[in-house]
C-alpha cells in the first residue's frame, strides 16, 4: 500500500480516427493503448488493445490476459510491423480485464479495462443486523463522556497569523484514543465553515500514514476556509521520531490488518472505525461548523475509512476516494480477488465460517449502501491491491451522486515518470478542483 516508486512508463499522445486523444503507455520500447479512453465497455462491445513499438520486434511477444484478477489465457504473437493489435475481443459478462505484453528482455507493460462494470455486486450478503450492530457501538461511544486534550502547534510560515493548528487527543472505545491534527482559519465565525477530514493510507511509518501539519493547515485553506482534521488510522502519537513509528511497525502494529479477522468484536478495523466516528462527533461539536458539509477524503486504506464514515454517519455529505481499500471483502467468495487487505485470501488456515461472521460488518461495499453522500472516486484498472472489481462492487451499491474516473494504466501507486503529467492533468487536478469547489 505504500507509494513505492514503480517502473517508469513513458507516455505518448496519439489521435484516433475519431479525433480522440488516447494516451499510450510505454515500457521496454512498447506502447499500449485501448480504443476507448474511459476504459469502460458494454457487453458485446469490441475492445481493441494496440501496441506501437520502437522497432519491429525480432522475437515473439508474450501476451497474458487476466479476468477479474485471475489468469485467463496466454499466447504469443510475432508482429510484422511496429504497429500491431495485441488483443481484440468481446465479452458478454461483467468483467475486469488486464492485458500484459512483454518480451524476453525486460519487464512487461500492462493496460486494463472493464466490461459492464454496473454488474459488479458485493460478494457478501448484508447481515440483517449490520446497522444495529454499529448503532449499538455508536450508543456506547455517545455514552462515553468526551475528553479532549490539545497542544498548540507552530504552523508553516506562510500560514502564520492566518491559521491555527493543534495536536488533538480524544478518548474513545477500544485500545487507542483518537489522535489527529486540527487546523482552522484564525478568523473563524460560528456556523461558517465546512468540515474536511483526511484519512490516512495503510502502514505505520511514512508520510502517507503519518499526520502532517503542512497538509492539515493546507486543507484548512481550501475553499473559503475549512475546519480541517488529519487523523492517523491507529491512534498513535503524532509528530514523533521515525524510530517510534518503526518500533510500532515491527512490534504492536506489525501486520495489523490481519489481527483478529475471525472475531467481530476484536477485529483490528473495529477500533479504526470507532476512532473515525469519534472524530466526526468531535468535529461536529466545533462551533464554526456550518451544520451541512462534512467531506471525508482518503487514499487506499484512507478511502476505505471514508466509505465507512459515510456509511455509518449520515452527516457525512461527500467523500473523495482514491483507489479505495476495504471494499468487497467477500469478493473471493464469488471467484474474484477481494479488496485490500484480502482477508479471506490472507487467512487460508482460518475456518471460513469465522471470517464470514466478521468481515461483512467491515465491508465498505455493504456499508456504503446506507449513505447518500456524494462520491468522487478514482480507480486503477490494473490495480491488484484494490482491484477495480472491488471498487465497482461498492460504488454500485451507493445511492448518492457519483463521479467515477477509471485509469486504464494505473496500478495502486501514483503514476510516475514523464507520463505523470498526463495523469496530473486528466485525473489529479480534477479531483483537487472537486474538493476546492465543494468546500467553497
Amino acid at each position: 500500500m505504500k507509494r513505492f516508486l514503480f517502473l517508469i512508463l513513458l507516455t505518448v499522445l496519439v489521435v484516433s480516427a475519431q479525433g480522440q486523444i488516447i494516451p499510450q503507455y510505454r515500457t521496454g520500447g512498447y506502447r499500449l493503448s485501448i480504443d476507448k479512453e474511459s476504459g469502460i465497455y458494454q457487453k458485446g462491445e469490441r475492445a481493441v488493445v494496440s501496441c506501437r513499438a520502437d522497432t519491429v520486434p525480432k522475437d515473439s511477444l508474450i501476451v497474458r490476459v487476466s479476468y477479474n484478477n485471475s489468469a485467463g489465457r496466454e499466447f504469443r504473437i510475432l508482429p510484422a510491423s511496429a504497429e500491431f493489435t495485441v488483443l481484440e475481443q468481446t465479452l458478454d459478462s461483467t468483467c475486469a480485464v488486464s492485458v500484459e505484453l512483454g518480451d524476453s528482455r525486460g519487464r512487461p507493460v500492462s493496460i486494463g479495462y472493464v466490461v459492464a462494470p454496473e454488474g459488479f455486486r458485493a460478494g457478501y450478503e448484508e447481515p440483517a443486523d449490520l446497522m444495529s450492530y454499529w448503532d449499538n457501538l455508536k450508543k456506547q461511544l455517545k455514552a462515553l463522556p468526551m475528553q479532549v486534550r490539545t497542544t498548540s502547534l507552530e504552523v508553516p510560515g506562510r500560514y502564520q497569523g492566518k491559521y491555527t493548528c493543534q495536536d488533538v487527543e480524544i478518548n474513545c472505545l477500544g485500545p487507542a484514543p483518537v489522535r489527529a491534527y486540527l487546523a482552522k482559519p484564525a478568523w473563524t465565525r460560528k456556523k461558517s465553515l465546512p468540515i474536511i477530514i483526511l484519512c490516512r493510507a495503510a502502514g505505520v511509518s511514512g508520510n502517507w500514514c503519518e499526520c502532517s501539519v503542512e497538509e492539515c493547515v493546507g486543507n484548512a485553506a481550501l475553499g473559503n476556509g475549512s475546519l480541517s482534521l488529519d487523523i492517523n488510522a491507529h491512534g498513535m502519537l503524532n509528530g514523533q521520531s521515525e524510530d517510534y513509528y518503526h518500533m510500532l511497525e515491527e512490534g504492536l502494529l506489525r501486520n495489523y490488518y490481519d489481527h483478529n479477522a475471525a472475531d467481530r468484536e476484536t477485529y483490528y478495523f473495529r477500533g479504526m472505525y470507532l476512532r473515525l466516528l469519534r472524530a466526526i462527533e468531535f468535529m461536529t461539536r466545533q462551533p464554526e461548523w456550518d451544520g451541512k458539509r462534512i467531506l471525508v477524503i482518503g487514499e487506499s486504506q484512507g478511502g476505505g475509512q471514508a466509505v465507512a464514515a459515510a456509511g455509518l454517519d449520515p452527516r457525512v455529505s461527500a467523500i473523495v476516494l482514491n483507489v479505495p481499500a476495504m471494499q468487497d471483502l467477500g469478493g473471493a467468495r464469488v471467484g474474484r480477488r477481494s479488496g485490500w487487505p484480502q482477508p479471506i485470501e490472507g487467512h487460508p488456515n482460518v475456518n471460513p465460517a469465522q471470517l464470514d461472521t466478521t468481515l461483512p460488518y467491515y465491508d465498505g461495499a455493504l456499508l456504503i449502501r446506507h449513505s447518500k453522500a456524494e462520491i468522487y472516486c478514482e480507480m486503477g484498472l490494473i490495480d491488484t491491491t484494490c482491484p477495480p472489481s472491488s471498487v465497482w462492487a461498492s460504488l454500485n451499491g451507493a445511492s448518492g451522486k457519483k463521479t467515477i474516473n477509471c485509469v486504464p494504466f494505473r496500478t495502486h501507486a501514483w503514476p510516475a515518470g514523464e507520463w505523470r503529467k498526463v495523469w496530473d492533468e486528466k485525473y489529479y487536478r480534477p479531483r483537487l478542483a472537486f474538493i476546492e469547489n465543494y468546500l467553497k
